[in-house]
């Protein structure tokens, strides 16, 4: 293959105040503005408001509303419960008779909570992982519509005027065995994202004005037996490869490439039996994508593709890659941090070499970092903050502490971020 030929483009990334979708504008976690470099309970938070209800969902920003979403979990009657066990004698878990879905809107100026919508009421859902929500698919927002997904739950599009449920779709159902992760992404008239189960695997657009389906398209790759390594959580990006404007989805076991409008499946890229349950979104940039492999032992590959078909993996690197976190990439340096340890790696983006390991703030981590005002910054499940001077060297500039838990990735909005904990909703910014 003549790698002269293959040019990777990525669709420009513009970068304003808004933060509309997961990994803000382009996807790729890189924001504009002016960032704090340090904040605790006590400096630099503009407002601080509880959100009720539990959800991971991540924050999106347009025209001053923060929108995002919770989960409401009835409670079992312990004494009506009759516990079940399996077959190695072990208690399984009875599920919660019901939950109710929610989508909140926030002021951005004052922290005011201008609607909070009950937008689904399920009925005995599926088990979630205790490290997962009902509500962790981020939002997508546009000017005067947003929307909500809750995978196997359904989608709605709200009026963010008014607050009422123009639409909603709950035909598209998959087993997800730990609850739901998969984000939407825009793309035109359409609203697309993953289904990956246990049971079944397809890409499906939804007309945005609608809420019908416009095309879904199955998964084509083969795939292991074991039907708990099937599922993934991957969310969906715009990119054009080689002049060719296409939709790069990863999911168990298999890179794909979708046409836009019709969902028609252009290639594919096996990458062995190495990942399943994919939470990281893909990042691009020096004629490469980037691609934590997930669950089972995770690898960092570097993929070159043309976009006509003809795929490979250019490098790989298998040393404290996350399942989680996805990768950001800053100039010539691709940078990732591990889900346990805060172990941060950095590495020549073109050759896959290591430039330097550093330590962070001890803790588990699940939010993607964010790179903005020339800093980068790694979010910890237990509310620390480590904000890194990006370049060959590793330099810790700040560690910043916040009450509660954090496992959904921050927005930005202009000069300030928008941090969900598992206690609070947060505006932080420079004072």
């Amino acid at each position: 293959m003549n790698r002269l030929l293959l040019a990777l483009l990525l669709v420009p990334l513009t970068l304003k105040a808004d933060w509309p979708q997961w990994r803000g504008p382009g996807g790729q976690g890189h924001a504009d503005g002016r960032l704090p470099l340090s904040w605790s309970e006590t400096k630099n938070v503009d407002w601080k408001i509880p959100i009720p209800g539990r959800g991971w969902s991540s924050p999106v920003v347009l025209d001053g509303q923060v929108w995002l979403t919770t989960a409401f979990e009835a409670e079992r009657d312990s004494e009506e419960e009759t516990p079940n066990t399996g077959p190695d004698g072990k208690i399984i878990p009875t599920p919660i008779p019901k939950v109710d879905l929610h989508a909140v809107c926030v002021d951005m100026a004052s922290g005011k909570v201008l609607h909070n919508v009950q937008v689904f009421s399920v009925k005995e859902p599926q088990m979630i992982h205790k490290q997962n929500s009902y509500a962790s698919p981020s939002p997508v927002i546009e000017k005067g519509r947003v929307y909500v997904h809750f995978a196997a739950y359904g989608t709605a599009c709200l009026d963010t005027g008014t607050g009422k449920v123009l639409w909603k779709n709950s035909e598209l159902v998959v087993q997800h065995e730990n609850g739901p992760g998969s984000c939407p992404t825009l793309s035109g008239n359409n609203l697309i994202f993953h289904m990956d189960g246990s049971d079944l695997q397809y890409i499906v657009a939804l007309d945005k004005v609608t809420g019908k389906i416009a095309w879904k398209t199955d998964r084509t790759g083969e795939l292991n037996d074991n039907y708990q390594l099937k599922k993934a959580y991957g969310t969906p990006l715009s990119v054009t490869l080689g002049g060719h404007e296409q939709l790069l989805s990863n999911a168990a076991d298999w890179l794909y490439s979708y046409e836009l409008g019709t969902g028609k499946e252009l290639w594919k890229m096996p990458y062995g039996r190495l990942g399943f349950s994919n939470v990281a979104r893909l990042v691009v940039g020096h004629g490469l994508i980037f691609m934590p492999t997930g669950f089972s032992k995770s690898q960092m590959f570097a993929v070159r593709a043309d976009g006509k078909g003809e795929a490979e993996i250019e490098w790989t690197y298998k040393r404290n890659v996350p399942t989680g976190p996805s990768p950001i990439l800053v100039g010539d340096e691709l940078y990732f941090v591990s889900d346990q340890g805060g172990l941060v790696s950095c590495l020549d983006a073109k050759s896959g070499e290591l430039v330097w390991k550093g330590r962070l703030a001890g803790g588990n981590y699940w939010a993607s970092p964010i790179f903005g005002d020339g800093k980068l910054y790694f979010f910890s499940e237990q509310g620390v903050t480590s904000v890194l001077k990006p370049g060959k060297a590793f330099e810790k500039l700040a560690e910043n502490q916040l009450d509660g838990l954090i496992m959904g990735s921050a927005a930005v909005a202009g000069n300030a971020f928008i941090i969900r904990t598992d206690e609070a909703l947060y505006r932080i910014g420079e004072r």
